[in-house]
């Protein structure tokens, strides 16, 4: 009897041993310390169910236009430069920057939301000793940079004949792909640099930690905000014609000291840009980071109702739907908002641009994209030119992890979600929720008695990251490339 009774306590140490390693090997990919939960042949699955749709669509023969501007890029890792100063006793928000506590404390703000920020330096001095500090950190780096080259290269690369709004100076002529015409006027000037400060999730800046990886720009350029390139670049726009022209690179103009009238000016240049365009050839406006009233009210008043599609992320969605309705911007927002709650706020700004009078030039809004880290949003209207919404969706999400990791092939080892097993279509009580099927993992719909068309893509995460900078426009180019 002995003998059983300690045989039955060995097996039942063996299986609790067992359960115990089984029980660890769960907490191990359902508990993991950067708040990531998917088991890795979920992703497979996923992935193999999108790059089977992505497959079966092919570019055609398409010539878009793409403006405005282009600069030298500069990037660094934000914790080598920063790191190597005093982190401030406070966050605080400034529209521009013209000192070196300004600089702290409004990276320190941004770099805690996780938010992309791109903001003017109005201190040269302050930005030509902080570039050198820079260019003097092991591992930075330059690239061609700005909306319009970075839209325009990722247009090429799928295959379509690209202009360019941009000036031809020797940098950005040696740097742009070969197939891409630069309209703009020869200079052997020097070039406008951005400086880039990238941050990983999980980095601790003192007390500050960054809740994902994103930027901070800084600039000082003086060229790019005053849109030196449209007329010249009006001049040859009328014969490339163009089946869609992008609008972008206007952040720049964000909190730049202009003369009295001359940004109005600036922008009616681009309104008059668009409208010289037949109705046939589509126009998508890239939005950005902007923080200051005038200038966005400018937007909604001479370039937003000229547009047939809007591209954004997770802030600046809210951003403009709180400027749309309320006339006022928000500075910082939920870095991973819910799916709830973007719909909602796509749905309104999407309605009440689609109301717009179509006389002027003026076109009803047909399409918005809403790019964000977890997911992709499309929003299209059923009856116009757009097609292949779950297809774009799919290859703007793609195209978010090969970005961002800086390779074409997708490594699950290096991906995770953020999307769980479902989500609400709206946070008015009794809406619908969607689950999550890992053989479709697109889900589309139609609304407003079938008029309206909505495609959600889950993005694979990239963990391994290489660049941020750059995905917004890479993503768009992405998801408009399979839909004009």
């Amino acid at each position: 009897c002995l003998h059983v009774t300690v045989a039955a306590m060995e097996t039942s140490k063996i299986f609790t041993t067992l359960l115990s390693l089984v029980v660890l090997f769960a907490a191990i990919w359902f508990s993991r310390d950067d708040g990531y939960s998917v088991l890795p042949n979920k992703l497979q699955q996923v992935l193999h169910a999108m790059l089977e749709v992505e497959q079966q669509y092919h570019v055609g023969e398409v010539q878009i236009a793409v403006g405005y501007g282009a600069c030298k890029d500069i990037f660094v890792q934000g914790s080598l430069l920063m790191g190597a100063m005093t982190p401030p006793q406070r966050t605080a928000h400034f529209s521009r920057i013209d000192s070196i506590e300004q600089l702290k404390e409004m990276y320190a703000l941004f770099y805690t939301a996780g938010s992309a920020a791109e903001r003017y330096v109005g201190n040269e001095t302050l930005f030509s000793e902080t570039l050198a500090a820079a260019e003097a950190v092991p591992g930075s780096y330059s690239t061609l940079g700005g909306n319009a080259p970075v839209m325009a290269s990722r247009f090429a690369s799928e295959g379509a004949k690209v202009l360019l709004a941009a000036k031809r100076t020797p940098y950005i002529m040696q740097k742009i792909n070969s197939n891409i015409i630069v309209g703009g006027v020869e200079t052997e000037g020097a070039d406008d640099i951005h400086l880039i400060l990238e941050y990983k999730a999980g980095e601790s800046w003192g007390t500050y930690q960054a809740p994902r990886a994103n930027r901070f720009i800084m600039h000082s350029d003086d060229s790019n905000p005053t849109l030196s390139t449209v007329e010249y670049f009006g001049e040859q726009l009328t014969a490339f014609k163009p089946h869609l022209f992008v609008v972008g690179g206007l952040q720049m103009m964000d909190n730049f000291p202009f003369a009295p009238g001359v940004r109005e000016e600036r922008l009616i240049a681009v309104r008059d840009q668009i409208v010289s365009l037949p109705v046939t050839t589509r126009v998508h406006f890239e939005m950005a980071s902007f923080t200051d009233t005038d200038l966005l009210t400018g937007l909604i008043q001479h370039v937003i109702p000229y547009a047939d599609s809007l591209g954004m992320n997770e802030q600046e969605l809210p951003n403009l739907y709180s400027m749309v309705k309320y006339g006022n911007v928000s500075l910082v927002s939920d870095f991973n908002p819910r799916v709830a709650v973007v719909l909602d706020q796509m749905r309104e700004v999407f309605q009440l641009l689609r109301e717009t009078e179509e006389k002027g030039g003026k076109r009803h809004l047909t399409r918005l994209h809403l790019h964000t880290l977890a997911y992709q949003a499309i929003m299209v209207l059923k009856d116009s030119p757009w097609k292949n919404t779950l297809a774009a969706s799919i290859k703007a999400a793609l195209t978010a992890n090969r970005h961002v990791c800086g390779n074409t092939e997708i490594s699950i080892d290096n991906a995770r979600m953020l999307m769980d097993d479902g989500f609400t279509l709206s946070e008015a009580e009794g809406a619908g929720r969607v689950l999550f099927d890992n053989h479709r993992p697109v889900s589309c719909w139609t609304e407003d008695d079938g008029k309206v068309e909505v495609c959600i893509a889950p993005v694979l995460i990239c963990t391994q990251v290489r660049q941020t900078a750059g995905g917004g426009d890479n993503i768009s180019a992405a998801g408009l490339i399979l839909q004009i």
